[in-house]
């Protein structure tokens, strides 16, 4: 490369800038170019969807029968995870303080991908954020899990006027209270399991996540936390 007291010369100036713009062209093709399955990395999980759920309940019944193990949670569990995580669950639970999900399925660090949000709904940003854990970091196991009197659920059995932005999560719930409106029984309690089970189909409209189902490294569940008891309930 040429270069005259002390800068670069015009003819390779104009060189590099060619080539940037061909490097800047290239990496927005590559922005634009369509997400497909196939051309994500597929990290392989240690654990299969069955033995991963399997491990999630069995810490549910340690924190309900109030034996946790308290697991991953060293000094050498942050060495482990510094650099890369594994996590055998992602969740998507709602943001309510009572339901931390490490707590009641009494797992560690890195053991869950939480994704959490109010009356735990299936938001785009939500969604990217499950297709990023399970595709990119490779979690076998998805769980949708709502609880008991469930505030955001409340707000939506009750569909009044609310202040702020609020209502931006409460509206992704009333097509899950229109499913039951009907229904016999306590109107919040069954629109919490129905909003599981809605906010399931919004996920199960992923391709990313299907093919994953399909291929039988990804099985998707749904769960009921009750606030009195700690027992997560599975949902059919």
């Amino acid at each position: 490369m040429s270069h005259s007291n002390g800068f670069i010369g015009r003819r390779n100036l104009l060189r590099l800038g060619s080539i940037a713009s061909l490097g800047f062209a290239s990496n927005l093709l590559w922005l634009m170019k369509p997400v497909r399955a196939a051309d994500l990395p597929t990290i392989a999980p240690t654990l299969s969807p069955d033995a991963a759920l399997k491990k999630l309940m069995a810490g549910n019944q340690r924190f309900v029968q109030h034996q946790p193990q308290y697991p991953d949670q060293s000094a050498k569990r942050l060495e482990e995870v510094a650099q890369a995580q594994h996590p055998f669950v992602t969740i998507l639970s709602c943001a309510d303080s009572r339901v931390p999900a490490e707590i009641v399925f009494d797992q560690g660090i890195g053991d869950i991908f939480d994704v959490r949000i109010a009356g735990n709904i299936a938001t785009p940003e939500a969604i990217g954020s499950i297709e990023y854990a399970i595709v990119l970091v490779g979690t076998p196991l998805l769980m949708v899990l709502g609880h008991e009197r469930c505030g955001a659920v409340t707000a939506a059995v009750k569909n009044e006027h609310l202040p702020g932005a609020i209502s931006t999560f409460v509206t992704p719930i009333l097509p899950a209270v229109k499913r039951v409106k009907d229904q016999p029984g306590d109107a919040v309690d069954n629109a919490v399991v129905a909003n599981v089970r809605y906010q399931i189909e919004q996920l199960q409209r992923s391709p990313l996540l299907i093919e994953r189902v399909q291929s039988g490294r990804l099985k998707i569940v749904g769960g009921r936390y009750d606030l009195d008891t700690g027992t997560v309930t599975m949902l059919a």
